[in-house]
């Protein structure tokens, strides 16, 4: 059985659109999007949900809890779950909060950090995992998350390119999220139901090829 480890933030882990404080809600296994790649992989890949809300690449959020530094955890993650066939990373969008302040070229700099982490974790004998990083969508200023995301939007656009590069430099695959999916409209940073199936579809193919097998036609 293959392996393959989901390392990401809220989208990861599933949180609905939320209409205001306190919507704390998950979609099920079925509908989000790891749980849509499982069942387009079938029982030869196990898929491992690492998504957690509010994660950052590698800043320790002073109000939401410093465990949400995606950095703080990634090697024990790694190792925990080893051996590895393909990690997908997929983070930045907590990055854009603006108690951060950070510009793009440093959202991007925590993946890169993050990479790297990937790329010195000894894998228990097994080959290097293959890495996909996938590039966030552009966020939008709505809802009650609008004031908290203040100047994102922007640095949100420019992250894919930013995202690609660091992708070529560690001979990782690259998939812009951003090219098929769309937040949503209702708070600016979470997916809807269908964003999580055309991303969870896409997801399993660009897996499907990275381990050199047949895309499955869903």
């Amino acid at each position: 059985m293959k392996n393959v480890l989901c390392f990401g933030d809220s989208n990861t882990f599933g949180t609905p659109p939320m209409s205001g404080p306190g919507d704390e809600r998950r979609f099920d296994a079925k509908t989000r999007w790891p749980g849509v790649m499982r069942k387009i992989l079938g029982h030869s890949w196990h898929v491992i949900e690492e998504g957690l809300p509010g994660r950052t690449t590698i800043r320790d959020d002073l109000i939401e809890g410093t465990f949400k530094n995606g950095r703080r955890y990634l090697a024990a993650c790694l190792e925990s779950h080893r051996p590895l066939d393909v990690i997908v990373l997929g983070l930045g969008t907590n990055d854009l909060k603006a108690r951060f302040g950070a510009p793009p070229e440093d959202v991007a700099a925590g993946i890169d950090i993050l990479a790297s982490i990937v790329k010195a974790t000894p894998n228990l004998g097994a080959p290097p995992a293959k890495l996909l990083i996938v590039g966030p969508p552009p966020i939008r200023l709505v809802g009650f998350l609008g004031a908290m995301f203040a100047g994102g939007v922007e640095k949100s656009m420019a992250l894919p390119p930013l995202y690609e590069a660091i992708a070529h430099k560690h001979g990782a695959d690259f998939l812009d999220a951003g090219k098929l999916v769309a937040v949503s409209p209702v708070d600016g940073i979470h997916y809807d139901e269908e964003a999580h199936r055309i991303l969870g579809e896409a997801t399993a193919a660009r897996v499907q090829e990275m381990a050199g097998e047949k895309t499955i036609s869903v």
